[in-house]
């Protein structure tokens, strides 16, 4: 029963910081921020509960930046920034995602839209400085 707490003391604690951050974050990246209140936890543990939440649609993968998967606790749609300098994906909540949107690529594909995951590249105002 230990084994199985623990499991779920980690999986929670996966879940949590990933809805208590902004800054998207990678899995090791996950993994680096909580080693220290998890001495036990393990890259692979991190993986495989990320992909966990992916398929349970917990979180999302919002890019691939610079080769390293990002991950994203809010899994409301929004649109995404992502910095070709500095790697930064920030979240873009003024710029609402027009419904037409959605029509627009069913009339174009002939599918039915279930998602949507729209991001902008480019250099953030902290780089352009």
């Amino acid at each position: 029963m230990a084994v199985s707490q623990k499991h779920f003391r980690k999986r929670d604690a996966i879940l949590q910081y990933l809805r208590s951050t902004d800054v998207h974050p990678s899995a090791e990246t996950v993994y680096e921020s909580l080693k220290p209140q998890i001495p036990d936890l393990s890259l692979a543990t991190v993986y495989r509960n990320l992909a966990l939440f992916k398929k349970e649609g917990l979180v999302s993968s919002v890019s691939t930046v610079s080769g390293v998967e990002r991950f994203d606790g809010n899994t409301k749609p929004h649109v995404h920034f992502v910095c070709s300098d500095c790697d930064a994906v920030l979240d873009l909540h003024d710029m609402p995602l027009p419904a037409s949107l959605y029509q627009d690529a069913e009339t174009c594909s002939g599918s039915k839209i279930s998602d949507c995951h729209l991001f902008f590249t480019g250099t953030c105002r902290n780089c352009i400085k």
